[in-house]
């Protein structure tokens, strides 16, 4: 069967390219496929990760085992595409080049029955869009719930309680001896 995936650059200006390959495909040869779709030089580290309906990022598929003892952690390679995406779960996550963090959201767009005649896979089937200069800056805000609990102890703090020393540089009101270590 013939997996084909639209591949969509997190950016302000639409990039996408559409990619066909065959499902027992690992996913090595998909972010080999992303890399020279997009016209990068591949050699950037990169990882896939899973994710639900609404791109909520959940578990890491790495281009290296970085674990401590070898052999520990899967890898790209070792996950054909069946294995992590279907009819069912449509949606993966790809980050190329930790530093600037190009972000990628891939999405399984069909899944054919046959292999097309003459067609070598992966195949870029369509390009949309060009590449921007730089990727797009990643703006991490924390959970509201966290924000939430960050915020309650706010409330019950006061002015000494800021400053902790009051303007006394001793530490004898809070039990430390001058030279403890």
């Amino acid at each position: 069967m013939v997996y084909k995936f639209r591949v969509i650059l997190d950016a302000e200006e639409d990039v996408f390219r559409d990619i066909a390959i065959l499902e027992s495909d690992t996913l090595e040869d998909l972010h080999n496929a992303i890399v020279n779709a997009f016209g990068f030089d591949g050699l950037e580290v990169a990882s896939f990760y899973t994710c639900d309906d609404t791109w909520n990022q959940e578990d890491e598929i790495p281009m290296f085992d970085s674990g401590d003892i070898p052999g520990e952690n899967k890898i790209m390679s070792d996950y054909t595409l069946d294995a992590v995406v279907d009819a069912e779960n449509t949606k993966i996550i790809y980050v190329y080049d930790f530093i600037n963090m190009w972000t990628f959201l891939v999405e399984l767009a069909a899944i054919e029955e046959t292999e097309e005649v003459g067609v070598i896979y992966p195949n870029l089937m369509f390009s949309h869009g060009e590449m921007p200069a730089e990727a797009m800056e990643k703006h991490f805000v924390s959970d509201l719930e966290e924000e939430e609990n960050y915020n309650e102890f706010e409330d019950d703090l006061d002015e000494e309680d800021l400053d902790m020393f009051s303007g006394d540089d001793s530490f004898e009101d809070y039990g430390f001896e001058e030279n403890w270590n």
